[in-house]
């Protein structure tokens, strides 16, 4: 993407509603090192996150763009207008190149009275604790997580015994926001209050960067919602998610 052009983007977020499109906002920003762009589309590298964003998903030709740019039989996961179109039933011939493989509903909420601390016991994850966590978010079916998620944001751990146990972490970052993402904690160590204090904790250290926390979840995770409500989260607006598989046989993809 042509400098003037991400600019030009950026420059049409202001206040929350930079929150509407979370993904094109981050990977046009502070994310776009870990970028790949092609005109109206962009996406993360497969390494680090599945989710990609389009300049204006209501354009057929941002998602010609994403699929030329994907190539043929590659997934890719949406949230926000992209997401919430499909729900609304946008036709199929509106996103050439691409065929649904799930949507689902979810929530957006925003910090409105969290209790952000540090915590004692959580400490930095790296890197080189990939393999645990990759593991950890697995039997708990937490957010979509790659090889280098990592890299994307501060994610801090809860150890019992050297065994990594609960883990909460930073993910999309719009413009003054950063999203908490993959909380989770195994199954053994559950109604400890784990969570809660991860939460507090990566909070904590998304205010002393100068950026408010925001989270998702799906909108049938009932007890996620009152648990973040508990916390002092609120409901901003309903999303979705969306999963999509690029088509081997669009035109403008290349030949397998």
């Amino acid at each position: 993407m042509r400098d003037d052009t991400a600019a030009r983007f950026r420059n049409r977020f202001a206040g929350d509603e930079v929150l509407d499109d979370v993904v094109w906002a981050s990977l046009t920003g502070e994310h776009a090192r870990f970028a790949e762009t092609r005109s109206r589309a962009a996406r993360y590298r497969p390494e680090f996150s599945p989710f990609s964003g389009l300049a204006d998903p209501a354009d057929p030709g941002a998602w010609v763009d994403l699929a030329e740019l994907a190539g043929p039989g590659a997934e890719t996961a949406f949230t926000g207008a992209a997401a919430e179109a499909v729900l609304a039933g946008t036709p199929p011939d509106a996103h050439p190149g691409w065929e649904l493989v799930f949507a689902r509903p979810g929530v957006q909420m925003v910090d409105e009275s969290v209790r952000a601390e540090p915590d004692p016991d959580a400490v930095r994850l790296t890197p080189a604790d990939a393999t645990e966590v990759l593991d950890l978010v697995t039997r708990t079916d937490a957010a979509p997580f790659r090889p280098r998620t990592l890299e994307m944001g501060t994610y801090l751990g809860i150890r019992r015994d050297g065994r990594l146990i609960a883990m909460a972490g930073e993910r999309f970052r719009p413009p003054a926001w950063t999203e908490i993402s993959a909380v989770c904690t195994d199954p053994a160590y559950r109604g400890q209050g784990l969570a809660t204090r991860l939460v507090r904790a990566v909070s904590d250290g998304i205010r002393d960067s100068g950026a408010t926390p925001f989270l998702h979840t799906s909108a049938d995770n009932v007890r996620a919602i009152r648990l973040y409500e508990s916390l002092g989260f609120r409901l901003r607006r309903t999303t979705a998610f969306a999963l999509f598989r690029s088509s081997a046989s669009h035109p403008g993809l290349p030949k397998s």
